[in-house]
């Protein structure tokens, strides 16, 4: 696993307050990679049965041709796959701004207009405003529906898959260890859940994916996906970048990498609405808003001057009903008025001002601005889960059994540890142990995870990893609420901004990677056998 696809609990963003839009838009634009690697991958086991989305008709042609790429000829039932993941992969990835986008997931896809400011959000080309009545924009009229942009998605998901495994053959790369170990996973989870449903495979596919779809195409195209994923990764793997050229981006983006430490108080200048006699709930008049917001800013006031006298911020938020925050690593947030004053490059220490955004008010006092240069570690890990409890908390017996089940996969991972031990003992092994016994997703990389920093993972992990004495190729168990997990250190990676740096580059590699393989593809479309695909 390359260090752009780190597994990450970021720290709170500096004063970041934006709504929905904000945080829908800041998000679709970070996303540098395609949705090409990770939402295609049995996501049917994500999700129940979405029934909109599905054209359920067994009288679907399941061999009619629907798009041909390079002479290579797809049927509706195959393009369905990609279809329905991309669709389900938007999903659960927007979950939260799903009813915001304006999708509908209980109504037709072919029936939802995309609208202006979703389509400019998701990167879509929207017309010019046409202007209307007395010198007024009119809405605009994108023309593009949610099962048009899925399918464009799915499609341009098959050329790139499709060059990329001409590519991979051209250079003999077979089908790695990790692939296979994942490929029967998916498939052995498939026949699970179907069964647990009450159905069969063909009958759960038919309902997640469209009639047409059988487990032979589903596992056909599972395997060209984790395909491509895989020699993606190899790619982006083998990229390695000079101190210079971290510095080069660090330089072009400072804020991206740098940390804040700062005190601020928030107070709330919003009017609480009120209760008639009758329960109904009365929004706030007017001048009740602007009452409210006159005295939150007076109270903001009243502690930036006792601050600036010498008194504690933190009594001042109590005397003051304010929220107090000390944050001692602070990230920059795009279009935060918060982060934009931390992060003013004629910031110094002990600077402090009030600042408004919206119906809040800040006081803030900056302290420091700073490059993170602590290390990152590679660690191994094996994850033995605990078992399946039988009472829940409250039940009498719940403690006992609990600490039963604890000991048990501390005992197990011990066992795996001797195991190892006993035999070549070598990081490979390890590794070879990992994808055979860990309950982990990243048992496929052999339990790898790069690039880890200070704070990331659970607390009893994140100590074993970043104890003073600790040295490459230590083992060890270390128990957690996840269960058991037996470690192997890999050894040091880069200080943690030159980690995100060298992501980032990664991640445009990767992009203009796989651009190459899209502008190299010839996709024909065959509409009447479109016509049977969403």
């Amino acid at each position: 696993m390359s260090a752009s696809r780190e597994k990450q609990t970021r720290q709170a963003n500096a004063g970041q307050t934006g709504p929905k839009t904000a945080r829908a838009a800041q998000q679709r634009k970070e996303e540098k990679r395609s949705n090409l690697l990770y939402g295609l991958i049995a996501v049917v086991f994500a999700v129940v049965v979405i029934a909109s989305a599905v054209w359920r008709s067994d009288l679907i042609p399941k061999m009619s041709t629907a798009v041909t790429i390079d002479g290579q000829k797809y049927s509706a039932a195959e393009v369905s796959y990609y279809y329905q993941s991309a669709y389900r992969n938007f999903v659960n990835q927007y979950s939260y701004f799903t009813s915001y986008l304006g999708l509908n997931t209980n109504a037709s896809l072919r029936s939802q207009e995309i609208s202006a400011d979703t389509a400019t959000m998701l990167g879509l080309e929207v017309p010019e405003a046409a202007e209307g009545e007395e010198g007024e924009e009119a809405p605009v009229s994108t023309g593009i529906t949610w099962h048009e942009f899925f399918l464009d998605q799915a499609l341009e998901n098959m050329g790139v898959i499709q060059a990329g495994l001409k590519a991979a053959d051209a250079e003999n790369f077979g089908i790695p260890a990790s692939v296979q170990a994942q490929y029967d996973d998916n498939m052995a989870a498939l026949r699970s859940t179907a069964a647990a449903s009450g159905i069969s495979v063909s009958q759960y596919l038919k309902g997640n994916f469209g009639a047409g779809v059988t487990e032979k195409i589903y596992g056909e195209q599972l395997m060209n996906v984790l395909r491509f994923s895989a020699y993606s990764t190899a790619y982006q793997d083998s990229l390695t970048y000079s101190e210079s050229e971290l510095e080069e981006v660090y330089n072009a983006d400072p804020n991206t990498y740098d940390h804040v430490s700062y005190e601020s108080v928030s107070i709330s200048g919003a009017a609480e609405g009120t209760t008639d006699a009758d329960g109904n709930t009365q929004d706030p008049t007017e001048e009740e808003s602007a009452a409210a917001l006159q005295a939150a800013e007076l109270a903001a006031q009243v502690i930036l001057n006792g601050y600036e006298d010498g008194k504690d911020l933190e009594t001042l938020a109590e005397e003051h009903d304010g929220t107090y925050n000390n944050n001692e690593s602070g990230s920059y947030s795009a279009g935060s008025v918060m982060s934009e004053w931390l992060y003013d490059t004629a910031r110094k220490a002990g600077d402090s001002a009030v600042l408004s955004d919206g119906t809040v008010q800040y006081v803030v006092v900056f302290h420091d601005r700073f490059r993170d240069e602590s290390p990152t570690i590679d660690i191994r890990h094996i994850l033995v889960s605990l078992g399946t409890a039988t009472l829940t908390e409250g039940d009498d017996g719940y403690a006992e059994e609990q600490a039963q089940l604890k000991s048990d996969a501390h005992a197990k991972a011990e066992e795996l540890l001797a195991q190892w031990q006993n035999g070549e003992a070598t990081e490979d092994s390890f590794a070879a142990l990992a994808m055979k016994e860990s309950a982990d997703g990243s048992k496929y990389n052999g339990g790898l995870y790069t690039a880890v920093y200070q704070g990331q993972m659970v607390t009893e992990f994140n100590d074993w990893c970043f104890d003073a004495s600790r040295q490459t190729g230590d083992t060890g168990v270390v128990d957690t609420q996840y269960g058991s997990h037996v470690m192997f250190f890999s050894g040091d990676n880069l200080n943690r901004w030159q980690a995100q740096a060298a992501s980032a580059l990664r991640d445009e590699a990767a992009v203009a990677w796989e651009n190459g393989f899209k502008e190299s593809v010839s996709v024909q479309r065959n509409e009447s056998g479109l016509a049977h695909v969403g």
